[in-house]
Order: C-alpha cells, then sequence, then structure tokens
C-alpha cells in the first residue's frame, strides 16, 4: 500500500472514518453514529473507528501520513482548539488535536468543514488544479471555504468563508445566527421546507398538501418540483435566486475560475444550478462573470473525509 492518510468528518449525527490513498481516493471507510456523551465520548468513538479503519488494512494509526478531522466549527484551525459548535452539545474549548494526537500517536490537523471540504474538491474532485475557487456547501446550514491563489484562505480571525450570512434580503426572515436576511435564512434546505409549510398552510393548491409535516423536507419539494408541482418550482425558483444573488456577489469580489457547489440542496441538480448560472450570467461584471464556472461538487458524502486528508497534506507541506 502507497502513502496512505487517515481522514475524519465529524458531525453532529455522524463520524465517518477513512484510509484515503494519495491521489484522494477512498480505499475504506467506517461510518457510526455520533455519541450523545460529550467530547469525551466522541474521542473514544473516533479512536474506535481510526483503530477499525487502519487494522482492517494491516496498519497501526502511527503509520499513516497523517491524520485530519473535518468538524464543525467554530474552532481555531491553527491550534485544533472546537470552541462551541452548535450540533456537538457539551463541546466548548476541546483541544481535539491535541487529545486525538496523544491517543493515536501521530499528528493529527483540524478544520472547519467547509474549509477541508474546499481542499478536498480541488485536491480530487469537480476543482481538480483550480488555484481561485470558492466551495459552498448548501445542507441544514450554508457555509462556504475559499482557495485563493492556491492557499486555503482563513482571513484574519480563521473565520473567512462564513457565506451563509452575508445579508441576501434585509429585513427577510430570521436567521439561526439572529440575524435576518441571510443567506442561509432563503436558500438552505430548512428555509425551503420552511417555505413548503406556509405554502401548504395558506390553502396553495399543491402536491405538497398530501405529505404530513415532517415529511416536508427540502428533498421532498424538490421531488414535487421535478414532477411538475408549480408551487414547489416556485419555492425552489427562490430559493436558487437568492443563492445566485449570493454567488454573484462572491464572483464579483473575488474573480475566482470555479465555484463549487454541494451538500444536499444541491442535488436537487438544475433547480438550483441553472437560476444560478443565469443570474450571474446577467448580474455579474462581465469580466469575473464570462470567466467563472459554476460547478456541483464531485466528492458526494466522501467530501468530508477526503477533505480533511487533503488538510493533512496541506499542513504537512507547509511545515519546514
Amino acid at each position: 500500500m502507497g502513502h496512505v492518510y487517515l481522514g475524519i468528518d465529524l458531525g453532529g449525527t455522524k463520524i465517518l472514518t477513512a484510509l484515503v490513498d494519495d491521489q484522494g481516493r477512498v480505499l475504506d471507510r467506517v461510518r457510526i453514529a455520533t455519541p450523545a456523551g460529550g467530547p469525551d465520548a466522541v474521542v473514544a468513538a473516533i479512536v474506535d473507528s481510526v483503530r477499525a479503519v487502519t487494522g482492517r488494512a494491516g496498519l497501526a494509526p502511527a503509520a499513516v501520513g497523517g491524520l485530519g478531522v473535518a468538524a464543525p466549527g467554530p474552532m481555531d484551525p491553527a491550534t485544533g482548539v472546537v470552541f462551541e459548535p452548535p450540533n456537538l452539545p457539551g463541546w466548548r474549548d476541546v483541544p481535539l488535536a491535541e487529545v486525538l494526537a496523544s491517543r493515536l500517536g501521530r499528528s493529527v490537523f483540524v478544520e472547519n468543514d467547509a474549509n477541508a471540504a474546499a481542499l478536498g474538491e480541488r485536491w480530487a474532485g469537480a476543482g481538480m488544479g483550480v488555484d481561485d475557487l470558492v466551495y459552498i456547501t448548501v445542507s441544514t446550514g450554508i457555509g462556504g471555504g475559499l482557495i485563493l491563489g492556491g492557499r486555503l484562505y482563513h482571513g484574519v480571525s480563521g473565520t473567512a468563508g462564513e457565506i451563509g450570512h452575508m445579508v441576501i434580503e434585509p429585513g427577510g426572515p430570521r436567521c439561526n445566527c439572529g440575524r435576518v436576511g441571510c443567506l442561509e435564512a432563503l436558500a438552505s434546505g430548512p428555509s425551503i421546507a420552511r417555505d413548503a409549510r406556509a405554502a401548504v398552510q395558506s390553502g396553495a393548491p399543491t402536491t405538497l398538501s398530501q405529505l404530513p409535516g415532517e415529511a416536508l423536507t427540502a428533498e421532498a419539494v424538490a421531488r414535487a418540483a421535478w414532477d411538475g408541482d408549480p408551487v414547489a418550482r416556485e419555492i425552489y425558483a427562490r430559493a436558487a435566486a437568492a443563492l445566485g444573488v449570493g454567488v454573484t456577489n462572491l464572483v464579483n469580489l473575488l474573480n475566482p475560475a470555479m465555484v463549487i457547489i454541494g451538500g444536499g440542496v444541491a442535488r436537487a441538480g438544475e433547480l438550483i444550478f441553472a437560476p444560478v448560472r443565469r443570474i450571474v450570467r446577467e448580474e455579474a461584471f462581465e469580466r469575473p462573470g464570462s470567466a467563472v464556472q459554476i460547478v456541483p461538487a464531485a466528492l458526494g458524502d466522501d467530501v468530508g473525509v477526503v477533505g480533511a486528508a487533503a488538510v493533512v497534506r496541506e499542513r504537512l507541506s507547509a511545515e519546514p
């Protein structure tokens, strides 16, 4: 076996641990539910999953090229300390990199999950070889990562890429962050589901009214839209319009060669991509607008683990 890395995608509901080769290919993976017992239980589960996946390959954890963790923020990627992620209850200022390194005997690098995804897509996905790109994940929330001049851009406080919290509609719906009119409040999966519930409650003529409330998900709305339901199509059109404005802002500001859009909502395909591309074409300045490609992410559910492995490569290459 050639040079391999361990990539860990730590989320609120699942931990995915994978061996990733030096071409960004997933060799093996272990998926477990994220335990509810706070950071100690999560660390123990990560250690067990690492030993499981390396054991199946006949490797000791210390024999791999390095271990990366894609984790929810806020965090300090320089130190690997995870502050208070909203989807990991009981976490506060957890030195995740240090704790895992002491348990596994290997260097551990921790990165914001959206930043890791951006690195993963550049290494082995839709953005291979592209030095200036924006990665946007549109799912339960909306996040992003920026690759500028071939390097991940963190900003002075390590918080760059909070794309979901640019204000698109002043006075619009309230966002989970407490502000109003954020992109996340207009185009995320929960916002699409919220608009579907509102349409059903208003008595709009839609097949969505046949679904129980808990089944009114963004995915269900996408299926109805593809089946021709006009209300569902309008809901997606509004979400895509908001996303298109956000992407236009990014194109004008950063002049990237590529914008990659991933996450569960992006699986709606051209319901999202066609309006976003049209809005950018019509509203962005001509030179940056004509230079950018807007494409779907390529790594699917493996984006977190491949991205975490890419973090290891990035950090090790920067060491003297």
